[in-house]
């Protein structure tokens, strides 16, 4: 089944949006849902609608597309839409799906679709069941409703079950793109926790699993508590 990527397109240029916009309609698997001309309209879109991809321009004003890529936590994927090759080492570093020099053609947006196509069919293929971490030399299968939190540790990441903790050489930023994003948010630069897991929120601390404490960045407080809302709202 083709999965459906949700888009914004970010860009000051009124022509440049126009031809993205036409580009987006071309292809079956991503659908539009919004376009704005500049990182603050952008800040407020992403509080009311979800994506999975932002086709983001790089020179705009107020604020540039890498500084809001910097500043925003739990960002969708990006895809760089620039004049300026200058910036492409910064675009790698921040990990983004590729980096579109202007005046963009087709044939290059596709590649670049197709890209991120590729990107979230493999990050989807496990989602809201279960996956499979090395530890010890040998594949052990984790089911995610029994997966609490995620916890980094410098090359290691740490998985915390009902039952179990299990130890994996992996970057945090790395699991997170193969674990669900509607199940499990990021309250803290170093953890990622299953918001059915969580049992209450006292502070900047969540309680999770019955015995578990997890801080709350401050930076990270509103969007945790608006994400853990509306949750425990769809689940009633």
């Amino acid at each position: 089944m083709t999965p459906t990527i949700k888009c914004i397109i970010t860009d000051d240029e009124p022509l440049a949006r126009k031809g993205l916009q036409g580009y987006i309609e071309k292809i079956d698997f991503l659908e539009l849902a919004g376009v704005c001309e500049d990182a603050i309209q952008l800040n407020s879109l992403l509080k009311k609608q979800p994506a999975d991809l932002l086709f983001l321009d790089i020179e705009m004003p107020y604020v540039t597309g890498i500084d809001f890529l910097q500043h925003t936590p739990n960002a969708p994927r990006v895809i760089f839409t620039t004049a300026y090759e200058q910036y492409a080492i910064k675009g790698y570093e921040l990990d983004v799906l590729d980096y579109l020099l202007k005046p963009i053609s087709f044939e290059r947006f596709l590649k670049a679709a197709n890209k991120a196509y590729d990107f979230f069919s493999s990050s989807s293929t496990n989602a809201g069941n279960y996956l499979f971490i090395k530890t010890d030399n040998k594949l052990e299968k984790v089911n995610l409703q029994e997966l609490l939190f995620v916890e980094a540790m410098e090359n290691y990441v740490a998985l915390y079950t009902t039952d179990k903790k299990l130890v994996t050489h992996s970057t945090l930023k790395a699991l997170q793109e193969k674990l669900p994003a509607a199940q499990f948010i990021q309250p803290h630069k170093s953890y990622l926790v299953n918001i059915q897991c969580i049992q209450s929120i006292e502070g900047n601390i969540l309680h999770v699993g019955g015995r578990y404490q997890i801080p709350i960045s401050k930076y990270q407080k509103e969007e945790v508590m608006e994400r853990i809302v509306n949750d425990k709202l769809l689940r009633r």
